[in-house]
């Protein structure tokens, strides 16, 4: 039996599952494919529909047999909501899990941080890697009810229903008014709280806080971005602040303004979200902060995106003599599909877990370029940031920098360990 911490995993037997959480609780499941969506209404367990193919729900125990689920099905996500509707987790007892085998062995354990106003928890996830299944502890909150929940995932919900709760503030004396207020001295337009940012920053701070250290990803592996995923904001750009210290929000601005670089983000106009967490722990009592701005994903965002990096490309083949490259759709949906790929799946390499490679990719996406060369990054921000990166890497410079080459197409995405997942695809004529 294994005590999980929030990010932690374990390999699952054969078999079905039962996974419990006693308390005043309502317990849901989302059964999801490869892409985070549901197939239909049907892979949503609730209360009024207790049961789907391989999962079903009994009181506060739901069972699940990964091999039973219908076909395409690779996640089942389980969610923690208040049987009183509309109560904040943080006033009820913290949902604890119990995750038994056949026999009733025990197989894990979960109790994740103490919520505040977040009104659902996705409290773990049971996943398909290759052959196996595992489970994963989650702790990550929302602020937006439970149909908040299942729109994310695309489950159909009434237009009638009542809106998404929202939280109250999570940042007391003032955070919001200071920000704005720098913001609108550098000339940048206001940012608004939103809950999910703030739940994933707030469980990051609380895992920072738990085992007394500073840092991107908890011990377990699992980063801040992991966390803004999974709790459902998808984004174009995203920033992040990981202090500890200052005593109060008044504190933390003021130490991020200090400096040029932590002062950046009060500063970019592209974000327009803004989350604050804060936690104390250690032998010392440190107060550990996560700040995390964002700009919301939008197709055409990611297409400026990706154009920026296009025009940066082609003025370094300017530089050097050489012609500019065309955008190409092929080679763009092949960029774009590794670079998702990258991120859903916690890699990063030309060649993808199964062997396949560039020119594979090209091909699958309808190119008929007779030759093909890829650029890989991760963790930069910006399109200058990564072109930069590239044209200071020799081999990336080459292909950059490659007479034969007359396509390109560009991939970007967010989430898994760095953030920032870049592919740069060439094709020639």
């Amino acid at each position: 039996m294994g005590e999980l911490v929030s990010g932690g995993n374990r390999t699952l037997p054969d078999g079905s599952l039962a996974i419990r959480v006693p308390g005043p609780f309502d317990l849901s499941v989302l059964i999801t494919g490869d892409n985070g969506k549901v197939a239909g209404d049907g892979d949503f367990v609730f209360f009024n529909q207790p049961s789907a193919p391989g999962a079903r729900l009994h009181g506060d125990t739901v069972t699940v047999d990964p091999r039973s689920l219908r076909a395409g099905a690779s996640r089942v996500t389980v969610a923690v909501s208040p049987a009183d509707p509309g109560t904040p987790l943080g006033r009820l007892p913290v949902p604890a899990m119990s995750v038994t085998g056949n026999g009733g062995a025990v197989l894990a354990r979960f109790t994740p941080p103490q919520p505040t106003y977040e009104t659902v928890l996705l409290i773990a996830e049971i996943y398909r890697r290759g052959t196996e299944w595992k489970l994963r502890a989650l702790g990550q909150g929302y602020a937006d009810g439970l149909a908040g929940v299942a729109r994310d995932f695309g489950v159909d919900v009434l237009d009638d229903d009542p809106p998404p709760v929202r939280s109250p503030s999570p940042s007391p004396d003032g955070f919001l008014p200071r920000v704005n207020a720098e913001r609108s001295r550098a000339g940048a337009p206001p940012v608004t709280l939103d809950a999910r940012l703030a739940s994933a920053a707030q469980a990051h701070a609380a895992s920072m806080a738990a085992h007394g250290r500073l840092g991107l990803e908890s011990p377990a592996g699992r980063s801040v971005f992991h966390r803004v995923a999974a709790g459902g904001y998808a984004c174009l750009s995203i920033a992040e602040h990981i202090v500890s210290g200052p005593r109060t929000p008044a504190e933390f601005v003021d130490y991020c303004l200090a400096a040029e670089q932590r002062r950046l983000p009060f500063h970019n106009p592209a974000f327009s979200h803004v989350g604050l967490g804060r936690a104390t722990g250690g032998p010392s009592g440190d107060v550990y902060w996560t700040a995390l701005w964002a700009q919301p994903f939008t197709p055409a965002g990611l297409a400026r995106l990706a154009s920026d990096v296009v025009i940066l490309t082609n003025a370094e083949r300017a530089g050097a003599g050489l012609a500019p490259l065309t955008v190409d759709p092929a080679l763009t949906a092949a960029a774009q599909a590794h670079s998702d790929d990258m991120v859903a799946r916690d890699f990063y390499a030309h060649t993808t877990p199964e062997g396949r490679r560039p020119w594979d990719r090209a091909a699958t996406a309808g190119s008929t370029h007779r030759g093909i060369g890829e650029n890989i990054a991760c963790g930069q921000r910006t399109p200058a940031e990564v072109v930069l990166g590239w044209m200071n890497s020799p081999g990336h410079r080459a292909n950059i920098l490659k007479p034969d080459f007359t396509h390109i197409g560009i991939g970007h995405a967010i989430g898994s360990h760095a953030g920032t997942y870049w592919t740069q695809l060439f094709g020639m004529a």
